[in-house]
């Protein structure tokens, strides 16, 4: 083992992840120990393969460093017994004695790396670093792919220039930096998580994975699998391990939204991740500790619902360290103008058609409706009067139709554009809603709705 503390210096900065090193030799141990201390956020030490089953069967380690010969259980059949248990993690392989064979099948039995004592220090620094970006690059790409699965759901910024808009813009400003948890209140549709994801943007946080899970969207049976994660058989159909949403949202913000809807037992669970700032994954006896901030967001009367005995008062006081409500849309009327415009630029593209002109006359209408759908509402009325290519009356889902005709004289095609964008709206905008209740892909939808914008499908 060799230091070149001119090129070490500046390799590493992990201290969101975890590593065990594995080595009968206590000068190894020592000299890994020293060197990755201060870099990392927890690091652990052993002499053999049980002292490590024991203390991995305990504690979440992101990355073992694993000597091939040591007493007893060989270092490789152990990565063999970790990869069919469903450990997910790096391990890098190092002894003094190898040859090609045993290359292969250290990497054959998943070893990440694979590296041959003496080693410089600078070599294992930069193993390691690229164990922890790809592992990294895994819960990025989750996070990316859920953000596009929302086609849209990730409109950045408060819209508008309102007094209230202004209000929460200035909390924003002040909470933001500061870890606290907070809980977002307000009518549905009034854009909690909009506001979620600025509260993120402005964090020091916003670097890191947003991941957004709405609690009434997921089973009760499956919700704790789903924000915890679970080890491979831990029930019926646990082929293999799988990390749950509080993994991915590591080092950045877990937003909740529709949090009275999470089942009392898991109510009781939350409280226990937030207290204690670990999770114990489904079936396992160990703990996983997480730097994750909570933003929580509901429609409902969080106090009303205590009283009633259906939601933890314990929990409530948790969560609503700072409680921001939004206004619903009848309170800003004067952003509608600002919002539609807004709206309409981001669907025109997504739809290919062009803006419909919004006149004075027209705004006065929008801002003489109640809006009870909120801000949802009017960007589904403005992607439907895109469709349909002019504005039809507020509360309708489709314009009147031309030179007087009855609905008995529509084509099929007509009826079919009709009953879809009916559905639409009573689905409050959701598309896989929508697409749902229709019975067909939300692919099919999206191609429908981009088809009769242009001018299509009559």
């Amino acid at each position: 083992m060799q230091q070149d503390n001119s090129k070490t210096e500046e390799i590493g900065n992990w201290q969101g992840f975890s590593v065990l090193i594995v080595d009968d030799e206590a000068g190894m141990r020592s000299f890994l120990e020293r060197a990755l201390t201060s870099r990392c956020g927890l690091v652990e030490s052993v002499g053999s393969v049980e002292a490590a089953a024991g203390l991995q069967a305990r504690v979440h380690f992101d990355l073992i460093i694993l000597d091939i010969a040591l007493p007893g259980k060989s270092g490789i059949d152990w990565l063999n017994e970790l990869r069919e248990n469903g450990f997910a993690g790096d391990v890098v392989l190092i002894t003094a004695f190898a040859d090609m064979e045993m290359a292969i099948n250290a990497l054959r039995g998943g070893a990440s790396d694979f590296i041959l004592k003496p080693f410089r220090l600078d070599q294992m620094l930069n193993s390691i670093k690229r164990c922890f970006e790809r592992s990294r690059l895994t819960r990025e790409n989750f996070v990316l792919r859920r953000a596009l699965a929302g086609h849209g759901a990730q409109v950045t910024g408060l819209i508008g220039h309102s007094e209230p808009v202004r209000q929460l813009r200035a909390m924003i400003q002040r909470i933001a930096p500061m870890p606290s948890t907070v809980l977002l209140t307000g009518e549905s549709g009034t854009g909690k998580e909009v506001l979620a994801r600025a509260l993120h943007q402005t964090s020091a946080r916003a670097q890191q994975p947003f991941v957004p899970v709405n609690c009434a969207a997921i089973s009760a049976e499956l919700i704790e699998s789903e924000l915890f994660g679970h080890v491979k058989g831990a029930f019926t159909g646990a082929l293999e391990g799988r990390n749950g949403l509080f993994y991915y949202a590591h080092g950045g913000t877990l937003f909740l939204d529709e949090i009275s809807e999470l089942p009392l037992p898991m109510q009781t669970k939350l409280l226990r991740v937030l207290e204690e700032r670990k999770v114990r994954p489904v079936g396992s006896e160990k703990e996983v500790p997480v730097d994750v901030r909570i933003l929580a967001a509901t429609n409902r009367d969080l106090p009303a619902e205590v009283a009633a005995g259906r939601f933890r008062q314990d929990l409530y006081f948790r969560l609503a360290v700072v409680e921001l409500p939004l206004p619903p849309l009848r309170q800003r009327l004067e952003d509608i103008p600002d919002l539609a415009q807004h709206f309409m630029a981001a669907l025109c593209s997504q739809l290919g058609v062009s803006p419909l002109p919004l006149t004075h006359a027209e705004v006065q209408r929008l801002s003489a409706y109640g809006w009870p759908g909120n801000v949802r509402e009017l960007k589904n009325y403005v992607e439907r009067s895109l469709i349909l290519g002019s504005f039809p009356a507020l509360g309708s889902t489709t314009a009147p139709p031309a030179g007087g005709a009855h609905d008995a004289e529509l084509t099929l095609a007509e009826v079919e554009k009709r009953h879809a964008l009916a559905t639409l709206e009573r689905a409050a905008g959701n598309k896989s809603e929508a697409a749902r209740r229709l019975g067909i892909s939300r692919k099919t939808l999206e191609r429908k709705c981009a088809e009769w914008a242009r001018g299509g499908g009559d």
